[in-house]
């Protein structure tokens, strides 16, 4: 009979145990999930502002030397990613081959003018800095005009500064509720061994010994989870790579690894933090209360 108690029981302990790492994988999976729309889509945001082109158009009378000197100076400016010289010629050129006609013959000159094409980094693609930066290279004698899509840079930041806000937002609460429910699971594990933890203490056991077996489970538990949410996120990764090729632009193996590190980190901590509490209640609880949970 006693035998049979015991089988039982160990069932129940190791049904507990499956479950609570699965209940953590799952829960730092979809955090690491998360984590990575996110990365993706700040890589995506640097991406797009750095396509913005800004373009200094030169005068007729620019000699070969003033323009090195001022592409020069534009590229030692704090911002710029590159800069590139177009002559006249090559200007026509460009021009001829988007619209599929030579219109240099059709008007019997070039009004093209030398241009210098700029791309700047993402974290000065912004309308400030723009604004900055064409007030300075505007002085320039032999500059005309700074141009730019003005409208085009205003709604890039405007739609990033709104998607930031969403996914901040999001994230907060998802933390919030993977910290409950992995909190939630750990403490019926602890639930089930209540009696265990107030034998122990009865017998002259320290707290600090009661709970160092509680919480090493409870952090390779944790450890656990997050190296099965890892490999979850991995093989997402992967499968996401070949349906969309084009996801390797934007990849950031550093920050990657970051990510993973984050996910194995919180799998430990929260799962370290939700063990203490929990033995710490029944610790506290009196034997004759032990029932009413």
């Amino acid at each position: 009979m006693a035998r049979s108690q015991d089988k039982v029981i160990g069932r129940r302990l190791k049904s507990s145990y499956i479950s609570t790492v699965v209940s953590i994988t799952l829960v730092l999976f979809v955090l690491g999930l998360l984590g990575l729309i996110i990365l993706y889509a700040q890589k995506l945001s640097e991406h797009v502002r750095e396509s913005i082109t800004v373009s200094v158009f030169l005068t007729q009378e620019a000699s070969e030397n003033a323009i090195g000197q001022l592409q020069s100076t534009i590229q030692a400016m704090t911002g710029v990613n590159e800069s590139r010289y177009i002559s006249r010629e090559e200007a026509a050129q460009d021009l001829m081959a988007e619209l599929g006609e030579d219109f240099i013959e059709f008007l019997g000159y070039n009004p093209l003018t030398a241009s210098i094409s700029i791309s700047l980094r993402a974290s000065y693609a912004n309308p400030d800095s723009l604004m900055a930066f064409e007030e300075e290279v505007i002085r320039h004698p032999i500059v005309t005009e700074v141009d730019y899509q003005k409208s085009l840079v205003h709604l890039v930041n405007e739609n990033i500064r709104r998607i930031g806000i969403g996914l901040t937002g999001f994230s907060v609460l998802l933390m919030m509720i993977a910290f409950a429910l992995i909190n939630n699971t750990i403490r019926l594990s602890v639930f089930s061994r209540r009696f265990l933890i107030k034998s122990m203490q009865l017998v002259g056991a320290t707290q600090a010994f009661i709970r160092r077996p509680f919480i090493i489970k409870g952090m390779i538990q944790g450890l656990i989870g997050a190296g099965l949410a890892i490999a979850l996120l991995i093989a997402t990764l992967v499968a996401g790579r070949q349906q969309i090729p084009e996801l390797l632009i934007f990849q950031d193996n550093r920050m990657l690894l970051t990510l993973f590190a984050a996910v194995l980190l919180l799998g430990l901590l929260i799962s370290w933090v939700s063990t203490y509490f929990a033995v710490r209640k029944y610790l506290k609880v009196k034997t004759d209360h032990l029932y009413l949970y």
